[in-house]
């Protein structure tokens, strides 16, 4: 990594894209500090500090701490996120959307404006629901209409500048645009979450047990990076024979190749998912100032990680079983829809390829099934893994971070994809300067 971007620092244009990059991150950070005209922001953070689930913490990772200080980012690109996953399940829904996915560049730019417009609209929800929810219970210095309305919209532009923000990284950046936003905004809360832990379980102790908690600490923040990377490198590749055929009077074809099948063929989709949905009715009840009574107090708790993995209240621990079960199946849902193994199969066979020992069409559809649905459970395990060890020592230890395995996960993946985008840069500019040559 580090030789990599030594040597993308000597090449005056990717030097370009590094700075480029760098100042509009300096602005998003900057965005994440500046308060929304008109609202009390310590109401909000006293509120936010009386919750007792992970969810708004989890949430509030993902925005950077924009969304504790109630700032022009407090939703920051969380909308786009949202209205990205609603577009890529729809195509599966509605054949025009399908079509454009089909459709090369054109279809593509149409996807992205659809997108944007559902993002825009989502902001402009999520901004309405917290201006009017919070504004009611003391948000806003005073609630009037003129105030609603100018929180709505400093929320819903802050929302769509962000977003603009990463489509122009995307464009005259390193690329991964909204993805890199998304990141610097989960490592700008690591210094307070490692301060807590060094806080907890290093300050104060003796000198032996705070070297042994401050190793103990850094092992398992290094092994679950490396899981995470091993995870994200992980590739089953099924080789692909090109039969010959004549063209002309030459004899073309007989090619060699592969289809790369990751082992996390879903990414950090189903772990989103399973928390969305595990989550969706504690934070209905939190709004809506609701605790629950008798049996569903302890359904509540259940569902909220913060009492998973307790020792004293081990039955609530049934929830984390739900999550691991609700990881497993939207693995295997996300990936049927975005990997068909029917249509490879037939595209195989239309270009004269086959697997060694598997004939064309059905037999090789069945073989990629096969081979896949053991993929996606070994993937979804590992998910399941990384995921889970925050939670046990939260429970166990009390070791509360913003930095579990789901921040882990996008961390290394959009760091080693941008990575790969540099080098696939470098190397294109060799090539031209070769062909120039």
């Amino acid at each position: 990594m580090f030789t990599t971007l030594k040597n993308a620092f000597k090449i005056k244009e990717i030097r370009n894209k590094l700075f480029f990059t760098f100042l509009m991150l300096i602005v998003v950070r900057v965005g994440c500090q500046l308060p929304v005209p008109g609202v009390n922001r310590h109401f909000f953070a006293d509120w936010f500090a009386a919750q007792t689930g992970d969810t708004f913490s989890f949430f509030n990772a993902f925005t950077g701490g924009s969304f504790e200080n109630m700032s022009l980012f407090a939703l920051n690109i969380t909308p786009y996120i949202t209205s990205s996953i609603i577009i890529q399940l729809m195509t599966i829904a509605i054949p025009k959307l399908e079509e454009m996915q089909k459709d090369g560049e054109d279809g593509r730019k149409k996807l992205a404006s659809i997108t944007r417009y559902v993002t825009v609209a989502l902001a402009l929800i999520e901004s309405t629901a917290m201006a009017v929810g919070f504004g009611r219970q003391g948000l806003m210095e005073d609630f009037n209409a003129l105030n609603v309305i100018t929180v709505i919209t400093a929320l819903t532009a802050g929302s769509a500048f962000l977003m603009w923000i990463g489509e122009r990284i995307t464009e005259k950046g390193v690329g991964n645009g909204i993805s890199i936003v998304l990141t610097i905004n989960i490592i700008s809360r690591m210094p307070n979450d490692l301060a807590g832990l060094y806080n907890q379980f290093v300050k104060g102790r003796a000198v032996a047990v705070s070297v042994l908690a401050a190793l103990v600490i850094l092992a398992i923040i290094v092994g679950m990076v490396v899981m995470v990377i091993v995870l994200n490198d992980a590739t089953r590749k099924i080789p692909v024979q090109y039969a010959k055929k004549m063209q002309g009077r030459k004899l073309v074809g007989g090619q060699s190749s592969f289809i790369p099948l990751k082992v996390n063929t879903a990414g950090v989709i189903p772990i989103i998912f399973a928390q969305s949905i595990m989550q969706l009715p504690v934070v209905i009840c939190q709004f809506a100032g609701y605790n629950g009574n008798g049996f569903w107090a302890h359904v509540l708790r259940a569902l909220n990680s913060s009492y998973w993995c307790n020792p004293k209240e081990l039955v609530y621990s049934i929830g984390l079983v739900i999550y691991i079960a609700l990881v497993i199946c939207f693995a295997y849902f996300y990936t049927s829809i975005t990997f068909n193994p029917l249509e490879v199969a037939n595209n195989m066979k239309k270009q004269g390829g086959f697997i060694p020992g598997i004939r064309p069409g059905k037999p090789t559809s069945e073989y990629l099934t096969r081979i896949l649905n053991y993929l996606i459970f070994i993937g979804a395990c590992g998910l399941t893994v990384v995921c889970v060890i925050p939670y046990f020592f939260n429970g166990v230890f009390g070791a509360s971070v913003s930095f579990g395995g789901t921040s882990l996960i996008i961390i290394v993946s959009v760091l080693i994809e941008t990575m790969k985008q540099i080098e696939s840069q470098m190397l294109v500019r060799n090539y031209k300067g070769f062909l120039n040559d």
